[in-house]
């Protein structure tokens, strides 16, 4: 098996190589390419590959534009620290989207699945069917709403699902998100963005620099000039004002409705 490293960090690179090496010894592998730039130049070259593991952000800028500039039908292993570009990746001859830091099991599940695929197909032209069957499946459907959202905290990252937010907000050219026990954490998306990413069931942009889940909300009151005020369950001290354009859609998904 031919394996491509896309990745511009050498440590991560160099995990991965051994990784790779241990769920499949026998495996030949190139790179890493580094850039955006260099994986284009290589593999317009006409060299030729099973399978590409490939970073998102790399040293030039973000590595869908490699599929811009080529003719790519090999399956790609997408490995990332960010989870925002899962659906992009799809677009893209994915076959699936790893985590950093990505582990050996689901690194040992991603290359089983790649190899499942293969013995389905079985014949020399494998990953042009595989990239064909991948295609079909991007079709148009129901919108997919994120889950869940990865946190820096210092050295570290966590995730926190999109259950345990009560809200976001923008505060001082900052976005934050608070979880209903109270923790806010700085994230790196807009209030626009989020109104994007997130279910209209589950949340709610009340104002432009509010954005509820229903879950948060512990008791909404009339307030002046037909606005509505809401109080969270885990800040009350908040002051919340719903614009007096969404007082009748806020009250509509409140009760479970969507107008």
């Amino acid at each position: 098996m031919k394996i491509l490293i896309v990745e511009d960090e050498e440590l991560a690179a160099g995990r991965l190589a051994q990784m790779i090496k241990k769920a499949e010894p026998d495996a030949l592998l190139s790179g890493p390419l580094d850039s955006v730039s260099e994986t284009v130049k290589h593999l317009n070259s006409g060299a030729a590959y099973d399978l590409i593991f490939m970073d998102i952000q790399l040293a030039d800028g973000k590595s869908f534009s490699v599929f811009e500039q080529c003719k790519i039908l090999t399956p790609v292993i997408f490995t990332t620290a960010y989870d925002e570009f899962a659906l992009q990746a799809f677009e893209h001859n994915s076959i699936d989207y790893l985590l950093k830091p990505v582990n050996q099991e689901k690194l040992n599940a991603a290359l089983d699945k790649f190899k499942k695929l293969k013995e389905y197909f079985g014949a020399d032209d494998s990953n042009a069917r595989i990239y064909e069957i991948i295609k079909s499946l991007h079709l148009p459907g129901k919108p997919t709403y994120k889950d869940r959202f990865l946190i820096s905290k210092g050295d570290s990252m966590v995730p926190i699902k999109v259950g345990d937010i009560a809200c976001f907000f923008a505060e001082e050219k900052a976005v934050f998100l608070l979880t209903h026990d109270n923790k806010r954490h700085l994230i790196s998306h807009s209030i626009e963005e989020l109104s994007e990413k997130l279910d209209p069931k589950l949340f709610f942009r009340v104002n432009r620099q509010y954005i509820l889940s229903a879950e948060s909300v512990r008791t909404v009151y009339n307030h002046f000039n037909f606005k509505l005020k809401v109080e969270l369950k885990a800040d009350p001290r908040a002051e919340i004002l719903v614009s007096r354009s969404k007082t009748s859609s806020f009250k509509a998904w409140m009760n479970g409705e969507m107008l």
